[in-house]
Parts: structure tokens; sequence; C-alpha cells
């Protein structure tokens, strides 16, 4: 079976290092499908080894790229360590500007603090904050940390402003204009610029 490590959707270049993931959100779009944009099947075989990412960069054909994103069908900060020692071999070799995707859980999944090393070794973070409220995020997100994902992901979030300029957070426009309006308010509240995406995005 196929799978792939990195994928292009539109003129960006994503890299799917883990399928483990610590929610089950509603409306994820791994849920809809094996795949995104060119890549013919998402789900891996297994967890890539560094290796496995080093050759797959190597070969891959990275062509009009304005940027590399970690994010798949996992959530890329299960995998930190590979995330960090990748994004450095990026960086060694490659001119790309470095961006992660996550859910923002990266504290509770280890433990410990972790926006620090998280935001020297990437140039941006985008967060999805998905809900302006604790109880409706958790109803839709569905994180396996319970309703104490909330106000983690806001802490990660204010922490990582602290070592880099590019953070933001993410709502999908399927909320709804209310809870949109409300997110916008917590995201200014909290310093975070807010991007509102489309569904198919």
């Amino acid at each position: 079976m196929v799978t792939d490590i990195i994928y292009r959707y539109k003129d960006q270049v994503y890299f799917n290092i883990t399928n483990k993931c610590p929610c089950r959100c509603t409306f994820c779009i791994r849920s809809h499908g094996n795949s995104v944009g060119d890549a013919k099947n998402l789900w891996l075989e297994h967890e890539p080894s560094l290796e496995e990412i080093y050759e797959a960069i190597d070969a891959y054909d990275f062509g009009v790229c304005s940027e590399v994103i970690f994010c798949g069908y996992g959530e890329p900060t299960m995998a930190l360590e590979k995330l960090i020692v990748v994004s450095q071999y990026m960086r060694a070799h490659y001119p790309f500007k470095i961006r992660l995707n996550t859910n923002g859980l990266s504290d509770l999944i280890h433990k410990r603090s972790t926006a620090k090393e998280i935001c020297g070794a990437v140039d941006s973070v985008s967060i999805s904050l998905n809900m302006p409220d604790a109880k409706s995020y958790t109803e839709i997100v569905r994180p396996a940390f319970g309703e104490a994902s909330f106000e983690a992901m806001l802490k990660f979030a204010v922490d990582c402003k602290k070592y880099l300029e590019d953070v933001r957070f993410t709502v999908v426009d399927v909320i709804g204009e209310e809870k949109v309006k409300k997110s916008q308010e917590l995201a200014d509240s909290l310093g975070v610029p807010l991007r509102v995406r489309k569904y198919s995005e």
C-alpha cells in the first residue's frame, strides 16, 4: 500500500509525520477520506523513522513552494522530537519557511511546557482554536484530556507569542457567525490573530 509522508495542496507542501492524535474532531477531514491534495493515502503503514522522512524529503520535487507545513492525518507534536529534528534538517538543506499546524495540546501530550522548543524549530505556528469556549470546544474537538484542553491550548498560544511573532489561531467557518465573532473577541483579548478558514481549505 502506498502512503504519503509528503504531499502538496495548492502551492504548499505538507509533512505527514504521524497519524497519532489526542482529538476526535467532529469535522476532521480524515474521517471523510484517505487523502488531501495530491496525496494518494495519508494513512501511514507505520510511524515513519527519521531516515524514511529524510528520504521522502530528498526525493520530493518541491517545485514552486511558498512554505512547508507540518500537518497531516495526525497531530505533529505527537512526534515532537522528529518534528524538531526534521525542521533542523530542512533549514540546513532547503530555503523554505516552516509552519506548524497544531491543536495546541503539546503541553498536555508531553506533560511539560513545549512552546519554546517548538518556536525555535519553526517560523510560524497555527493553532486550531475551533470554538470560543471550553464547553463547545470539548463537544466538537473531543480531546482525550477533557475540558482542561481548552485552557491548555490558550496558554500554549500565549506562550508561543513570547518566542515567535507569527502565531495565529484558526477556526473553520462552519461553526457559525456568532461563534466566529466570539472566537475573534477571545483571540483579540489574548493578542493572537485569528484566521477564519473555509471548511474545504
